[in-house]
């Protein structure tokens, strides 16, 4: 299907990265319940959760590509002029240069996600970077087998109903680095595929679970970064089910129990 054929509102809202739920509830005043809101079974895989500015790439197999950013589409194949919100075009404008070299083609529209981080990225670009040098990391994968041309004639309400409760086609967790080879991009880092058994279910528990499986950002982009961490992204194998675990929650709510 021709991206220029599609309501942009819709094709935005349509290629839109959903929100990610904490693995504990969220309560009041920043803090997490004992309850969980997500559980896993069977084999869960671990990324490191990067403290950007979410990025989008939508391909088709025409050759033509749009960027975004998490809430709007910011820039398309052959324009003069782009957006410069956040640095999310100069980022990843050569990823999508390179997908259409001959070394990254695809035969159905696809959208890479991607954190656009350092520079002056967020609170925490200086945990990534000395320099303010800005780079990005690809964390999730789409690819429509159909479903953007039926998406496309839904209303708007309907389009983000489905959007929500997860009616987007991820490619599955242990595939996704598969789509991007040869374009010079590289995931979040892996940190390791486990049971849900092993993942507690205590605040306490949990918190330091997080710290063992993660004590130092693996995406520093030179020397000078101060290296803290975000936390780490959690998926089941179908990437029916995932979740975030930040490091500040659980921090913030253990001090609230002392």
């Amino acid at each position: 299907m021709n991206l220029r054929d599609i309501d942009l509102r819709k094709l935005n809202s349509i290629t839109k990265y959903p929100s990610i739920p904490t693995y504990h509830v969220m309560g009041d005043g920043g803090r997490l319940t004992e309850e969980r809101q997500v559980t896993f079974d069977g084999e869960v895989y671990l990324s490191e959760k990067v403290d950007g500015t979410n990025s989008r790439l939508i391909v088709s197999p025409d050759g033509d590509y749009i960027i975004g950013s998490r809430e709007e589409l910011l820039h398309a194949r052959g324009d003069r002029i782009w957006n410069p919100s956040m640095g999310i075009v100069d980022a990843v404008r050569p990823v999508a240069e390179r997908f259409f070299s001959g070394e990254g083609w695809t035969s159905a529209v696809m959208v890479l996600f991607m954190e656009t981080y350092g520079g002056n990225v967020g609170g925490s670009a200086k945990q990534y970077t000395g320099s303010k040098a800005v780079s990005v990391r690809l964390f999730d994968v789409i690819v429509f087998d159909g479903q953007l041309e039926e998406m496309a004639r839904k209303s708007p309400e309907e389009i983000a109903a489905w959007r929500e409760s997860g009616g987007q086609p991820f490619v599955p967790s242990a595939h996704t680095e598969a789509h991007t080879e040869g374009l010079g991009i590289e995931p979040t880092p892996r940190l390791g595929v486990v049971d849900a058994s092993e993942i507690p279910a205590s605040i306490a528990d949990t918190a330091e679970w997080l710290a063992s499986k993660l004590d130092r950002t693996r995406c520093a982009i030179d020397a000078g970064a101060g290296g803290a961490p975000e936390g780490i992204i959690a998926r089941s194998a179908d990437r029916s089910r995932i979740a975030k675990l930040r490091f500040k929650d659980y921090r913030r709510t253990l001090k609230g129990k002392r």
